[in-house]
């Protein structure tokens, strides 16, 4: 049986339009995908309403997320309801109706508290912005980060996770398991290192080295560009036997071990105290990190930039600008001419 040109043509056209629509929709489907808000935790995902958002624009992200099918039914379901969302951030359980969505953005009970780790701060500040933030108690925070059971988890060869809870943005509960904070935060830190490194490609000891070197450039640099230098200092300290001279690590004496207010400037006297964690009595590493290091100071320890450099002192207070020298001599008469401009 022979098909007639013209109708064999029709189907091939046909054909190639059906084609065409199922690959648009899966277009469409791998790009929600893409776009899927992130799970929390029990089938719950994380929506945040900015302030001032109209209906329209809410309902257009929701749908982009995949947490609703059609932002049209959601336009419906404002006329229908017409109290007024409120800014926050919520979790949602899905499935969920558009309507109690609705009603679980117009309440204002907001399920997540949003707190912000800063880089370079240390466990028992990050046990008290958490405290203070309703989420987990101090004593239950430190309890959980000494944890062995979440240390061999994590192969961490210390006694605490310090160094290893990273520095982020963070949605939790309220009175959350401290427990579960950690484990969220540590997560997160081999993730984002995963990001600069092969994780896998190193044994715990090896990592542990490169963490704590970066909480000491973490504590130090104070202009990103200048990190990965201020790492290359360090290690051509160490090739040489040369203590690392962080004064970094004498504030964390005093501020961690002593428990001390912060130093305004490091006295010679404070250079003296005599603690493990000195690095101007003790050559090498610390016995482990100071501080939780962002990308930038991870990022240095493993890929430093090559030099001669030996010194560097801080010249631009404002701009936290350092000068970078190979010699004593050069590092104090940077400090002279620092003094005389000053």
């Amino acid at each position: 049986m022979r098909i007639h040109p013209i109708k064999l043509i029709i189907v091939i056209v046909m054909f190639t339009v059906i084609l065409a629509v199922l690959a648009g929709a899966a277009l469409v489907i791998v790009a929600r995908e893409l776009n899927k808000a992130p799970v929390y935790a029990h089938g719950e995902v994380m929506f945040e309403v900015e302030p001032g958002e109209t209906p329209r624009s809410i309902g257009r992200r929701l749908e982009n997320e995949g947490i609703i099918k059609s932002r049209y039914f959601w336009y419906v379901v404002n006329k229908i309801d017409k109290d007024v969302i409120k800014a926050g951030t919520y979790a949602i359980q899905l499935p969920a109706t558009q309507f109690e969505i609705h009603n679980i953005l117009e309440t204002g009970r907001q399920v997540l508290i949003k707190v912000t780790i800063p880089e370079g701060g240390t466990l028992t500040k990050t046990a008290r912005l958490l405290d203070e933030a309703g989420v987990c108690t101090e004593e239950s925070f430190l309890n959980a980060a000494s944890d062995t059971e979440l240390l061999e988890t994590f192969r961490i060869p210390a006694e605490t996770l310090e160094g290893y809870l990273f520095p982020d943005t963070y949605f939790f509960q309220e009175n959350y398991a401290a427990e579960k904070v950690v484990r969220v935060m540590a997560d997160t830190f081999f993730k984002r290192l995963s990001e600069i490194v092969d994780v896998d490609s190193l044994t715990p000891e090896k990592l542990f080295e490169k963490v704590t070197l970066a909480s000491v450039v973490e504590r130090e640099y104070r202009i990103a560009e200048e990190a990965p230098l201020m790492a290359g200092v360090f290690y051509n300290r160490i090739s040489i036997n040369m203590p690392l001279q962080s004064c970094a690590t004498v504030e964390y004496i005093i501020t961690e071990i002593q428990h001390k207010p912060h130093p305004e400037v490091i006295s010679i006297r404070d250079t003296e105290i005599k603690n493990p964690y000195n690095t101007y009595i003790h050559k090498g590493l610390p016995p482990g990190p100071i501080a939780a290091p962002g990308l930038t100071a991870l990022a240095a320890v493993f890929n430093p930039t090559i030099s001669d450099y030996l010194y560097f002192r801080l010249i631009e207070p404002d701009a936290g600008k350092h000068y970078f020298s190979k010699t004593f001599d050069d590092h104090i008469k940077a400090g002279k001419l620092y003094v005389k401009r000053k």
